[in-house]
């Protein structure tokens, strides 16, 4: 787990890492209304990448195939509210960045990396709990704080210890 501040050239380079592996991208930002800005932040950084934008006010079916084209690897990086929270799992997302990550609460942020969730399997027949799937992982957790908080950061720092191993 890594705390850092939003720097364009490091979350490029986070990002170009896991394309270029091969892997996909979970990049999470709690506000709908901002999602398109984030988007287009993103797209400069990495023009190449494929964002497909996710979030719990889009009608059912739609957020549904979205999920499933982004399970299919028709998109490079998820970028979405915290609908993913509940587990998903895509063995080929690897990393999951959590922007603002001071906005969220620790057992929030735990949920996020999928440490304790069983994942849900998304077919084309809807989504269920997958209780075949062997428990996914994220490996590569990245909180982005809006500002440097030394109290807070030390906290988060203590905690993903703990927590994100």
């Amino acid at each position: 787990t890594e705390i850092m501040l939003f720097d364009h050239d490091e979350v490029k380079k986070i990002i170009n890492y896991e394309l270029n592996r091969g892997g996909q991208i979970f990049f999470v930002h709690n506000r709908v209304e901002e999602l398109q800005s984030i988007h287009d932040i993103l797209h400069r950084l990495v023009p190449d990448m494929r964002i497909c934008i996710a979030h719990g006010q889009m009608e059912a079916k739609v957020l549904e195939n979205k999920i499933l084209d982004f399970m299919s690897g028709d998109y490079d990086m998820l970028l979405c509210t915290t609908i993913i929270e509940n587990g998903l799992d895509i063995p080929n997302a690897n990393t999951i960045i959590i922007h603002n990550a001071q906005n969220f609460g620790l057992a929030q942020l735990y949920q996020l990396s999928n440490a304790d969730q069983k994942p849900f399997k998304i077919s084309r027949n809807g989504i269920s709990p997958n209780e075949t799937s062997d428990q996914y992982f994220i490996k590569n957790i990245i909180l982005i704080v809006a500002k440097s908080d030394n109290k807070k950061t030390n906290i988060f720092n203590k905690v993903t210890q703990i927590f994100f191993i």
